[in-house]
This record gives C-alpha cells, structure tokens and sequence, in this order.
C-alpha cells in the first residue's frame, strides 16, 4: 500500500464523524433544492465559442456527494462531448491524481480535507489548473482569492451561469496553454527505481532523505527509493530547495513551521543541524520574497 491509499484510508475520530454528519444534514436540503430547480441544458456544444477544443481537455468534478458528481458531469458532456471527465469524491483523491486536469470543479465542504484545504496544498506545486468552486456556502468567497480561483458558484446556479464560467474557463485555460508553450521551463529528471525509470518533477518532492547509500524522494502521494547522491539531486533540483542537515532536502514550498532543531512540513519533517539555521532563516526569507509572499 502506497502512502497516498494508507492516508486515504484513515480512521474518522468521533469529532471527525460529528463534523461529517452535521456537512451531510447542511449538504442534503441543498442538494435536493439544487437538483430540483437546475434542470439540464438544452444548448447546442456547438453554441460555444469555444467548444472545439485543441485538445481533449480534463476536467474534474470533485464532490463528495455523488448525485452531484454525476450532475455537474452531464452538463460539462453537453457543452462539451470530447472533454474527458474525472470524478473524486474527496480532496485527497485530488491531491493524489498523477495526471493534473486543465478545470476543476471543487466542492468546498467535504469530509476529511475539504476543498479550500485541498486548494491551497495544490497551488503549492500547481499554478495553471482553473478552479472553479461549487458550493452551498458563501462565507468562503473571500478565501478563494487566497488560492487564485477562477470562480465561486453558489448552489442553486442557473444554467446560463454555469455555461458562461465554463466557456471563461474553457478561454483561460487556452491562453495557459499557449503561455506554457512559449515560456514552460519546469525541470525534471529520471531516475531508477526498482527497475523502473521514473520521471520526476522538482515541484512535486516535499523533501528528500538519504541513508545507507539511497535518497528516498517524498511526494505528498508517494514515497521513491533509489541509489544516489543527495549532492547530485541538490544540484537538479535548483534554488526552492535547502540542505538543512546533511541527512536532509527541503523544498520550501511545503514548509509550514521551523524552529533551530526541526522543520515541519506539509507530510513528515526534516532535521535542522544547528549550524545551518541563520542560512536557512536568510534563504527562506529570499524564497518568500521571489513568490511575492513578503512585500
């Protein structure tokens, strides 16, 4: 078992169930409300500016409600019968899907790490996907700036809304793609593992650790093993990482807290060897002022 199926396996705590129950009792009269009122389109794909697409586009549909996975997928069908439609019932199967998709529509309150939760650790390593929230609640509007999400539906929307947002998003999307063709240069490297020659992208890696002559590669879905040197992955992997212990390779994407013995990350924790700790504050601060998080 992968560490990404361990955590998507885990156990609700009884604060976890009363949360999930009271999300289920909010969710449920909305819902009913939400389909009764929402009846299908009846637009023609072809009306769309936009609908033959250049490529075959993903989108997913992240909800934990099934009637509304399916619902919101029949519309995007008919508006756009060649896209190719993912479903997640949860946040972490997000976080977990190798292949990212071009549009994303997420559903804010969701059991376990609901959906601003699950765009903020996406942005992390993804700045192009179009998020698109569905959600009952409209106290988190504000929030969705914080992830740079392309819209915020609120339950019950019309259809005239919903197809104005997809064909804005099905727009934003290939402008991405056009920009990425013309200034895409995110690095990646291979490596062996088990056999295996396995591509991997710096952004991905939470932290690397070596022992006993192998570098173990954490991923926030995976962990990877294979025989190396931590003074070669230090050179791939360029200025976002930092060596804070011999033993240790942080990217600081995923940092959440430091202090002068340990680093905590978004999965596990590094060691800081005394000695390194004003480097790391000094190059973190360069960090944080480069992705404009500091004015």
């Amino acid at each position: 078992m992968t560490a990404c199926e361990a955590g998507m396996n885990y156990c609700l705590s009884r604060k976890t169930i009363r949360e999930t129950a009271l999300i289920l009792q909010q969710k449920t009269s909305v819902l009913q409300h939400f389909i009764k009122k929402t009846p299908l389109f009846c637009y023609n794909e072809c009306n769309m500016p936009d609908c033959q697409e250049r490529e075959i586009m993903r989108i997913g549909v992240c909800d934990d409600e099934k009637e509304v996975r399916e619902f919101i997928k029949e519309k995007v069908n008919r508006l756009l019968p060649k896209a190719e439609v993912i479903l997640y019932e949860s946040g972490q199967e997000v976080l977990c899907e190798k292949t990212l998709t071009d549009i994303l529509f997420l559903d804010i309150q969701m059991p376990g790490t609901n959906g601003m939760e699950t765009a903020k650790i996406l942005r992390k390593t993804d700045k192009k996907t179009v998020i698109i929230f569905v959600t009952a609640i409209e106290e988190y509007v504000f929030q969705a700036f914080d992830v740079d999400a392309f819209h915020y539906l609120v339950k019950p929307f019309t259809n005239e809304k919903f197809y104005e947002v997809l064909q804005k998003a099905v727009k934003r999307c290939h402008e991405n793609q056009e920009q990425s063709q013309m200034t895409d240069t995110k690095q990646s490297f291979m490596i062996i593992s088990h056999g295996k020659h396995i591509v991997v992208y710096p952004d991905d890696i939470v932290y690397a650790e070596v022992f006993d002559r192998k570098v173990m590669l954490h991923t926030l879905c995976s962990d990877i093993e294979y025989y190396g040197k931590m003074k070669e992955l230090e050179k791939k992997v360029g200025e976002d990482f930092f060596r804070p212990h011999r033993a240790y390779l942080i990217n600081f994407r995923y940092v959440k807290k430091y202090d002068s013995t340990t680093i905590w990350l978004e999965k596990g924790q590094a060691l800081m060897a005394k000695q390194n700790y004003q480097e790391f504050v000094k190059a973190y601060l360069r960090f944080n002022r480069r992705m404009g998080n500091l004015t």
